[in-house]
């Protein structure tokens, strides 16, 4: 069956030639209402992204992800190898937004607030601008011979766009390792962290890579994101669009000619001057309705809102609407799907908050002894050996800690010369313990035990262990 005519455009991406090569998409230089509003919220989330690695709430670090040592902070609050479960849920919430965001209002996470799009747009594209100048002037630079002018200008970008990698570069390690450890991994010196400043040098070359070479392509081949499109957007949600029914007319567009009467012969407000197809960053014609390529960055609104001003026609030709709003002029509203996306992220969201009032700052652990049988002592006494370990998850260090046995009459003894000791903050304390109990006070070869952490006097964290005996045959 042979694609119609007007579909053509589905079988191919935007920025591949028909002879299978890269087709080097040379953006027009973007301006207008949205692009401002763009980039006001650029310039917060980068403030944000540069400066969370090193704003520190109770002494922990507001945002990492330390995924070599299981260990994160998200918003200040710290997540532990324990607390899996919790940074598990919070994905999964983010998980649901974001797909939530995309049924109501199409791909405006990814034109908005994706870090590739806005340092792709707001950062290396703006410095592309400022050097080689505007749309026609990239063409042309790229066409000549490589002379003075276009070695000079290549080289100048090439080095900021190197120096920009590596600043985000260290940022992304920062999220990783931590700011303070990459501070001390700065000062230190970085030849005495060979393998630290490796991985910045393999970061730097990915962040270039993708920046000055792969650009675009990371939307539309490598991020999986644009390919939900087709299964989450449906007639009701608002993406950007162009509004074929006034555009088109009955005889479809038509160049502009200054005093013609376009409505009385037919023709649609769109003058095929295809602006929008030359601002776009992915380089596709929105008039072909919505595509795997558009990121929702409102650069064709913007652009097309200029043109219609200036010939004195209403803007809006392009815009935030779905397909039933063009269509029958229908107002939005939430549909059943959105309501489920809603109701499971509501139920989402409350189960996280439940776990993290039950969360604790200590974590305790106490197992015993791998391969340890009990030991019977004088006067009909059992003794089991057991290893603990407590974690503290606060920024402060726990001191006056001491473990008590709860459940059961008996004697806990620390392999140690002290019964107190320090769980120093954000760190393990781990050590060896006798837990003594009269084999009266038994039921079984197997008895589970009750362990209270103490700090002073004051209960902090329970735990559970087994306690073996002798089997009972009463």
């Amino acid at each position: 069956m042979e694609t119609p005519e007007n579909e053509i455009f589905r079988d191919s991406i935007g920025t591949i030639t028909e002879d299978g090569k890269r087709a080097w998409v040379f953006p027009k230089k973007p301006s207008g209402r949205f692009y401002e509003y763009r980039k006001y919220v650029s310039y917060f989330l980068l403030a944000f992204l540069f400066l969370s690695p090193f704003i520190k709430i109770n002494g922990n670090q507001f945002l990492m992800f330390n995924i070599l040592e299981r260990r994160f902070n998200i918003f200040g609050f710290p997540f532990w190898p324990q607390d899996f479960h919790l940074f598990v849920i919070s994905m999964l919430i983010g998980v649901i937004f974001i797909t939530l965001f995309t049924v109501a209002f199409g791909r405006i996470f990814c034109g908005w607030i994706c870090p590739q799009t806005i340092f792709m747009e707001m950062v290396f594209r703006r410095i592309e601008y400022w050097i080689e100048g505007d749309r026609n002037k990239q063409r042309k630079l790229d066409r000549q011979k490589w002379n003075t002018e276009k070695i000079r200008k290549k080289g100048i970008k090439f080095l900021i766009f190197a120096i920009i990698s590596f600043l985000i570069a260290n940022v992304f390690l920062a999220y990783l390792i931590g700011s303070d450890k990459l501070i001390g991994y700065i000062t230190d010196g970085p030849f005495n962290h060979l393998s630290t400043l490796i991985s910045l040098l393999i970061f730097t070359a990915v962040f270039y890579f993708v920046f000055a070479w792969f650009r675009e392509q990371v939307c539309i081949i490598a991020c999986p994101y644009g390919r939900l499109q087709g299964v989450l957007l449906d007639t009701k949600s608002i993406v950007v669009a162009y509004d074929h029914k006034r555009g088109e007319g009955e005889n479809g567009r038509k160049k502009f000619r200054k005093n013609e009467d376009r409505a009385n012969l037919g023709h649609g407000d769109c003058i095929d001057c295809l602006q929008c197809v030359h601002v776009c960053p992915t380089g596709i014609d929105i008039r072909n309705g919505t595509q795997l390529e558009c990121v929702n960055c409102t650069a064709c609104i913007d652009e097309c809102d200029h043109i219609m001003e200036s010939i004195n026609l209403p803007k809006g030709l392009i815009r935030y609407a779905s397909e039933e709003n063009i269509e029958r002029k229908a107002k939005f509203n939430l549909t059943a799907r959105m309501k489920g996306y809603i109701a499971v992220l509501s139920i989402m969201i409350g189960l996280l908050v439940g776990m993290l009032f039950l969360r604790h700052d200590v974590e305790a652990n106490v197992l015993r002894l791998p391969g340890q049988l009990y030991e019977r002592k004088e006067r009909n006494i059992i003794s089991n050996v057991f290893t603990y370990k407590l974690v503290n998850k606060t920024s402060d260090d726990i001191k006056d800690v001491s473990l008590k046995l709860m459940s059961h009459k008996g004697e806990l003894k620390l392999v140690s010369t002290h019964d107190t000791f320090v769980v120093p903050r954000q760190d393990i304390a781990e050590g060896t313990l006798f837990i003594e109990i009269d084999n009266s006070a038994l039921t079984g070869d197997r008895n589970k035990i009750k362990i209270g952490v103490y700090k002073g006097d004051k209960l902090i964290e329970t735990t559970t262990a087994n306690f073996l005996g002798p089997r009972s045959y009463r």
